[in-house]
């Protein structure tokens, strides 16, 4: 298996793919994007950074062509992005197979592996992290397992420790999602490739009955109900029509099986393994926020003002956090007008969002120059 290549051409720079797999075996995707200038052919001291998708999503979303990039923002300044799509990218068949997994696999192998490997790669650079929805949850339960310890820094966006769904989406989540799991593997978002008499047209219907405007199944199903969790993704309107008409090659169906452990740390508001009994999970801690003073790097919380996925689910962790670990350098930023994922992928994302993460890794990339011993005597 090969991870489909990125979406985005990328012309301006230099895409290394990398063969890797995950230390279970799982093949994922990782690749390095470098500036198309003689400084980056012959080695650079860019700090890295890791981009962490969300789930059903991938790689892509940071290098959409048809707009002002994250991967592009980062470039320009003057860090080297990193983008791995761990095994609930849609890049990958594993969301549709038979194959399945929990965060606890993504926390465990995929994060931590990718980590070791760019280490590897980049000697004593910095190595921060920007990580997205479920892929920054997953995250959060490596950093508390200290499984990634010494990164520069991270942002997590949409979501860190603490999810938390609004009433309706805790409603059709905890209910519905029993009832969808009983008669589903995964809930697909291309209403084109699934067909009109095709047994998730029930689902579909249902998400176009608050449709507005729009005549696209696959926004319905992404906007109105995300995946029938009465969530939405994105404001509609900050999406570019291209990258509205790309949604069904964005993101990808929604396995099904992930649903309980979701729904076991929403419950709790903060992240958990699933396999609590399984010796080969005994690193992940029982809960998260229990062990965030093993975190011993910056954090910022990002999210938009109008997230009806997660809600205020990282102002919630923000809180939380800077109660019961003064000491923690800790931060939120809340984004004016943005959704869960249109922080990355909307229009304007580059103007609103993008100056907010490359502040702050300009901020701990110049505080660790600070910090490093003067080698005059």
């Amino acid at each position: 298996m090969t991870p489909r290549p990125l979406f985005a051409p990328m012309d301006r720079v230099t895409v290394e793919q990398i063969p890797f797999h995950a230390s279970d075996g799982t093949e994922l995707g990782l690749c390095r994007v470098t500036a198309n200038t003689p400084a980056d052919r012959h080695g650079t001291d860019r700090p890295a950074v890791l981009l962490l998708h969300g789930l059903t999503a991938s790689a892509d979303m940071f290098v959409l062509p048809e707009t002002r990039n994250l991967v592009d923002v980062l470039l320009s300044a003057g860090y080297e992005p990193w983008l791995l799509d761990w095994r609930g990218s849609c890049r990958l068949p594993y969301n549709e197979g038979r194959v399945r997994y929990t965060f606890d696999d993504v926390a465990l192998y995929d994060i931590p592996d990718a980590v070791s490997y760019i280490r590897d790669r980049i000697g004593g650079r910095r190595l921060f992290v920007v990580a997205h929805c479920l892929g920054a949850l997953s995250l959060s339960l490596s950093m508390t397992a200290g499984l990634v310890p010494g990164l520069a820094g991270v942002v997590a966006q949409g979501v860190f420790m603490t999810p938390k769904y609004s009433g309706r989406s805790r409603l059709l989540g905890h209910l519905g999602g029993e009832w969808g799991r009983s008669r589903w593997t995964h809930l697909p978002v291309d209403f084109t490739k699934v067909g009109f008499r095709s047994r998730y047209t029930p689902m579909f219907a249902l998400a176009s009955l608050s449709a507005g405007p729009c005549d696209d199944p696959t926004c319905h199903i992404l906007h109105n109900s995300a995946w029938g969790t009465g969530a939405s993704l994105y404001v509609h309107e900050n999406l570019h029509e291209t990258t509205h008409s790309r949604l069904a090659e964005l993101f990808g169906s929604a396995p099904t099986w992930i649903g309980p452990h979701l729904r076991r740390m929403e419950l709790a508001h903060t992240a958990m393994p699933w396999n609590t009994g399984d010796r080969g999970h005994g690193q992940l801690p029982e809960n998260a926020l229990d062990n965030a003073d093993r975190i011993d790097c910056p954090l910022l919380l990002l999210s938009g003002s109008d997230n009806k996925t997660f809600h205020d689910s990282n102002e919630l962790c923000y809180d939380i956090l800077s109660s019961r670990y003064p000491d923690l350098d800790l931060r939120y930023v809340e984004v004016p007008g943005y959704g869960h994922v249109d922080p990355f992928i909307g229009r304007g994302a580059a103007l609103d969002v993008f100056g907010h993460i490359v502040d702050f890794l300009d901020e701990r990339s110049a505080k660790d120059v600070e910090d490093v011993p003067s080698s005059r005597s």
